[in-house]
């Protein structure tokens, strides 16, 4: 009895994560602030060292490659696998304000926690989310 408790219990919140998030490619910024997040754009596209830097914290203090692999294709696990960053698809349709509105507010319904403002700067955001556009250069 105990067991079957427990095993809804985890069967039910595994389906509450698929439930949340549909579609991959649904948008993780609400509604009604999504045009002006989508306006945001990088302010560290154009600055020489800064993907470099972006690199560097993906793979270390930023902990983005726990979740996401090396390669950027995210490891599979139970309910809602972390983003693959290599989908083409994905990385046309999303900007940068929406990275970094993730990154600052985490993806609710999925293991995606809030980054900057506990792990890494806004600056250090940012330069993430240009190391993370790597993985879908064409």
């Amino acid at each position: 009895m105990k067991w079957t408790l427990i095993l809804s219990l985890i069967l039910i919140s595994i389906s509450d994560v698929y439930a949340f998030h549909p579609d991959i490619y649904q948008p993780r910024v609400p509604k009604e602030i999504l045009e002006d997040t989508q306006d945001i754009d990088n302010p560290f596209e154009e600055i020489p060292g800064a993907l470099e830097k972006g690199k560097k914290i993906y793979f270390g203090k930023g902990l983005c490659v726990t979740c996401h692999s090396n390669n950027g294709k995210g490891v599979r696990l139970p309910g809602h696998s972390p983003r693959d960053f290599t989908d083409e698809k994905w990385q046309d349709i999303r900007s940068d304000g929406e990275l970094m509105w993730v990154l600052k507010n985490g993806s609710p319904g999925t293991g995606m926690p809030v980054r900057v403002g506990k792990v890494i700067t806004e600056e250090e955001g940012w330069q993430v989310i240009l190391f993370i556009r790597q993985f879908n250069a064409k």
